[in-house]
């Protein structure tokens, strides 16, 4: 007589309830896109200080439960929508050195400047929240934004035309994170000075402002390459 096979265990595993087609994971990634998108928009409106956890819980439609779920401070928020941002800046800039890989310096130049301040200036609210309200805040912050500047330096240092004339590698990229402030600092002051920096003409200003700024340190990297050794006594 043949035994039957006994029955399959039925199985246990937790459903994944679904709301509106999202599971649970889904959703919390959602409620966090939209509590980054709404202090985006509340930070560069209204300022980070004048900005608190529950109006950004409001104009997310997102509770304070939620919020606190993500985040475990308006600092912890706002450094993590640094964070969004700047990574967006880098793989604009980081694609646009591919592309440009074989063009002369002047073209790449111009084309590494304009992606830029596209990546800041095509929402002007990311250059308000990355230029005009980061300094300041507190110091896990500044941290991030030195992180952000020597990231930058790094890159530029790999962009230069020639190698660094001093022949230091540790000078080269003081050289480049000074170059690096300067740039900042130009859209910073572009930023003060302009109510709406989206205006086309506007950003084209700062493109303009940066490359020149760009020009002349390059000629002065260039200067420096030409000047005869120093004297050793």
């Amino acid at each position: 007589m043949t035994r039957s096979k006994p029955a399959a265990a039925p199985d246990r595993t937790p459903v994944r309830r679904r709301i509106r087609g999202l599971d649970a994971d889904e959703r919390s990634a959602q409620r966090r896109r939209q509590l980054l998108a709404a202090a985006t928009e509340l930070f560069a409106q209204q300022s980070y200080s004048g900005t608190s956890i529950e109006q950004i819980c409001q104009h997310a439609y997102v509770g304070t439960k939620g919020f606190y779920d993500h985040f475990e401070s308006k600092e912890a928020c706002y450094t993590a929508l640094l964070t969004q941002i700047t990574e967006g800046i880098q793989q604009r800039v980081a694609e646009v050195a591919g592309q440009t890989a074989g063009q002369e310096w002047p073209q790449r130049m111009r084309a590494l400047v304009a992606a830029f301040v596209h990546a800041i200036a095509d929402d002007a609210r990311l250059a308000k929240v990355t230029f005009g309200e980061a300094g300041g805040i507190s110091p896990a912050v500044e941290a991030q934004r030195r992180s952000n500047r020597r990231w930058a330096a790094a890159f530029l240092n790999q962009q230069w035309p020639q190698p660094d004339p001093s022949g230091d590698e540790r000078k080269g990229l003081a050289l480049s994170l000074a170059t690096i402030g300067g740039m900042f600092e130009l859209v910073a002051d572009w930023l003060y000075r302009n109510e709406e920096p989206g205006d086309q003409d506007v950003v084209d200003t700062l493109v303009e402002d940066l490359h020149h700024f760009l020009t002349v340190v390059i000629a002065g990297r260039r200067d420096l390459s030409d000047q005869p050794a120093p004297l050793t006594w």
